[in-house]
């Protein structure tokens, strides 16, 4: 992810930092459960107060761009109807299993076409 912040300009930083989130996250630069760095993070990384970091990310979150897991951190939410908002969070969730258990994404990917063709068979 990548965000310039000018000061010179004459949107706010906060405003500057939820467009240039919201358009990476139309365009699929940043990706459906892509982990965004902490408030804190950002705010350090960009030369930003936090809060200006944490109100772009709460308006980011009333757009339902992005959405905030507790712990698990803040991704970027599905678009889109609610079935495929669930079908990205299930495929967000494999994904992370898939990790943990040690497997690479072919192996991952590979175990999803043959449920899928299951499915679809069935």
């Amino acid at each position: 992810m990548t965000l310039k912040i000018h000061i010179d300009e004459s949107a706010a930083p906060y405003e500057q930092v939820r467009a240039q989130i919201a358009a990476q996250a139309r365009s699929g630069e940043l990706p459906v459960g892509y982990r965004l760095p902490t408030v804190r993070g950002l705010a350090e990384s960009l030369g930003l107060a936090a809060n200006t970091v944490a109100k772009a990310y709460r308006a980011l979150e009333t757009d339902g761009v992005i959405e905030t897991r507790g712990r698990n951190g803040t991704v970027v939410a599905a678009a889109g109807p609610a079935a495929e908002r669930e079908a990205a969070a299930a495929a967000q969730a494999y994904a992370e299993r898939v990790l943990r258990l040690g497997l690479s994404e072919e192996q991952g990917a590979a175990a999803v076409q043959e449920a899928l063709r299951a499915a679809y068979r069935a």
